[in-house]
């Protein structure tokens, strides 16, 4: 079985929905930018009602453009969890005033907790657990709070290659979640094959980790896009599939989509009820629009987007 699904430029156009797949899209959410966004006329003619969307900030993005974007959003009825990365927050007035903005004009109540992938800190905080240790987001009465998961490890986190700092992080953050009144879940990297997800999925219920997992899934691209985003993420053994994928050239041009790794998933999922990875996290890397006609074309009812198109 190949690793990767290449989707061949084939002329058929009927596509029989899988009831395992389309079960397992239901609630999926997707990542944005105010820069992406900003190319979406209408997210309603591309995502289902309710979808969580989340807004990667990045380093130099401006906070107004972010609460902006949340503001759309917002109103056109998506719920929205902006990042809050770690290090690049001064000090905890700045991190009440990026609160008190999103809650203000955007209605905000869902956040995603990162370290950032900044080398030195803008001020006050390095990691994730030192903002959730202010207190800041129970008090502002956040409902969701979601932290990072990595299926394959974080060498910023872990130099050697080990999980060893990545795991203590993750006990640390599971004994806060008994202790916040918001509903927490893990938001994880992406990854491409569906046995090592598995694999970590289970071994942190093992280890007494019981957060749900919200696994991340790099939508349709190109591979050469890919290839370039798995090296800025630092996702590993990943990056050495893709690379192996990229020595044959036919198919260095075929575009790659996430159909077998998320089948297989699905049909896990459906095996194993209790299975911790209760949602699909799409990281849109070959575009938002590109990534939901994906979705709508294999989700089903799961996908169907607001104003469903023609």
């Amino acid at each position: 079985m190949a690793l990767l699904n290449f989707k061949k430029r084939a002329s058929e156009t009927t596509n029989t929905v899988n009831p395992e797949l389309e079960a397992f899209l239901c609630g999926y959410s997707i990542e944005v930018m105010p820069r992406t966004a900003e190319k979406v006329e209408n997210f309603q003619e591309l995502l289902p009602a309710g979808t969580r969307v989340y807004i990667a900030h990045i380093e130099g993005t401006p906070i107004e453009d972010m609460v902006a974007t949340a503001k759309r959003l917002n109103a056109d009825g998506y719920p929205v969890m902006p990042h809050f990365p770690a290090r690049i927050i001064k000090d905890a007035a700045t991190l009440a005033d990026w609160i008190a903005r999103y809650q203000g004009e955007a209605d905000v109540k869902q956040a995603l907790m990162l370290a950032g992938g900044v080398a030195k800190p803008y001020g006050d905080f390095d990691s994730s657990m030192q903002l959730l240790e202010t207190g800041l987001f129970d008090k502002a009465g956040f409902t969701n709070l979601h932290v990072a998961g990595h299926p394959e490890g974080n060498k910023d986190i872990d130099p050697d290659g080990s999980m060893k700092n990545v795991s203590e992080a993750l006990q640390w953050k599971q004994k806060f979640s008994e202790r916040t009144d918001a509903k927490m879940a893990l938001a994880t990297q992406f990854a491409f094959e569906a046995k090592p997800i598995i694999a970590w999925a289970n071994g942190l219920k093992e280890a007494g980790i019981d957060l749900p997992i919200h696994i991340g899934i790099a939508g349709p691209a190109k591979l050469q896009t890919l290839i370039k985003f798995a090296i800025a993420c630092g996702v590993g053994p990943s990056l050495k599939v893709l690379q192996k994928r990229a020595m044959d050239v036919t198919k260095l041009m075929l575009p790659y989509e996430p159909t077998e790794v998320l089948t297989e998933l699905a049909a896990y999922k459906a095996a194993n009820p209790d299975f911790n990875i209760t949602n699909v996290h799409f990281f849109p890397l070959g575009g938002i629009k590109t990534n939901a006609t994906w979705a709508i074309e294999n989700g089903g009812s799961s996908a169907k987007p607001v104003k469903q198109q023609g």
